[in-house]
């Protein structure tokens, strides 16, 4: 079912987002997210619409080392085009044997390379959002990526820097310019906040008028009108959208609406809703086998079911739920014509952590020149 919004764009309002040779139309990417974006749930997403949908996080140390669970990671549906992978590193070395792997064996058709986690187990060891401040470094990794990548294009995700007290955001994105990076997008909070309070959209806009590349939002796109909204106050050159399409994989076809200039938001009855969470469990069960796959689906059931009137006995099963059969049974349980409820659609999902102290290594604001990598700072294993 869907209902009136407010918010569309006007006709040749906004343009195609460019990444290298790509052209993404509308100009929507799909964050990268650990344990979320994997095949089944890109595959998910794209029934609904068109636009950029990366891979979970792959570890360049882990792909150099061929570790097996970070090569079982690297898959993409029949059909995924361009298939984007996200890779994490710190070592320039490690960084450009990694994308020479990804190239030189067709993995993948772009290279997004992350540079704005902020969870302790990754900023503690330099990498994700604490590893922009280190200017040097960043630079000799984002020249080490596009001369590995050739013509396979390179693109970054980043936060506004470590905290208030050490934003990196604008030296960033302008040493990756200089290094021929295809695209920048940045998340409107510091690794400080997290997930906490509101993105600050005035730092994309800046951003995009210190550059000339593409510049993505990210951050508080909850529904269509909020893309619309980040790109006419930023001036932004497409959205990235992650919590907001957690338990809502429709987003994207409200997003396509939205740039199409339809003024139209998609409000399920909860049998609509019932009939994706079964979609999703199936993709996941036809790519990994169903009982890893309803392991991995439990999660997704809060998300899906975030507002809807429906016991707290049946929440806990379903989020216990082991089989496709067992799902098929909860399934019924609920009422099909429980009308969506409008509150949730601008209510943060997924994860809601408050700002806390960076964890970094030791001495890492002494100084923004130094070059190595810090010891043991790579990563051994992918997903996050």
């Amino acid at each position: 079912m869907t209902v009136a919004d407010t918010s569309a764009a006007r006709p040749g309002e906004f343009r195609p987002l460019r990444v290298g040779p790509y052209q993404v139309w509308p100009p929507v990417v799909l964050a990268p997210m650990a344990g979320i974006t994997n095949a089944p749930f890109r595959v998910l997403c794209r029934e609904y619409g068109a636009g950029l949908y990366v891979s979970e996080m792959i570890t360049s140390r882990a792909l150099v080392e061929r570790d097996e669970k970070t090569l079982s990671l690297i898959r993409f549906a029949p059909g995924e085009h361009p298939r984007s992978l996200q890779l994490y590193g710190v070592d320039p070395a490690t960084v450009a044997d990694a994308v020479k792997i990804v190239v030189g064996e067709g993995l993948a058709d772009h290279v997004d390379l992350n540079f704005g986690c902020p969870v302790p187990k990754v900023t503690r060891r330099g990498g994700g959002a604490a590893l922009p401040y280190k200017r040097n470094l960043l630079r000799d990794i984002l020249r080490a990526a596009v001369r590995a990548a050739g013509d396979v294009p390179v693109t970054v995700k980043m936060r506004k820097g470590i905290d208030e007290d050490h934003l990196t955001y604008l030296d960033a994105g302008r040493i990756a310019q200089d290094e021929g990076v295809a695209a920048v997008a940045l998340h409107g909070r510091t690794a400080a906040q997290m997930y906490d309070g509101r993105a600050d959209w005035s730092a994309i806009a800046r951003l995009k008028e210190a550059l000339d590349i593409p510049v993505l939002g990210n951050g508080d796109i909850w529904q269509a009108s909020d893309a619309i909204r980040m790109m006419r106050q930023t001036g932004c050159d497409g959205v990235v959208v992650g919590r907001g399409c957690l338990g809502r994989p429709w987003l994207f076809r409200d997003l396509a609406f939205a740039f199409a200039g339809r003024a139209e938001t998609t409000a399920p009855r909860l049998g609509e809703v019932a009939a994706t969470m079964r979609r999703h469990a199936e993709l996941l069960a036809a790519w990994m086998g169903e009982v890893r796959a309803m392991r991995d689906f439990r999660k997704h059931v809060s998300w899906y079911l975030k507002g809807f009137v429906v016991g707290n006995d049946l929440r806990a099963r379903m989020g216990m739920v082991s089989t496709l059969a067992e799902l098929d049974a909860l399934l019924g349980e609920l009422d099909p014509d429980q009308p969506w409820p409008a509150a949730v659609a601008v209510q943060p999902r997924g994860r809601q952590t408050g700002s806390r102290r960076v964890h970094l290594p030791a001495g890492w604001l002494d100084s923004p020149e130094v070059e190595a990598p810090p010891t043991e700072a790579e990563l051994a294993h992918s997903g996050g």
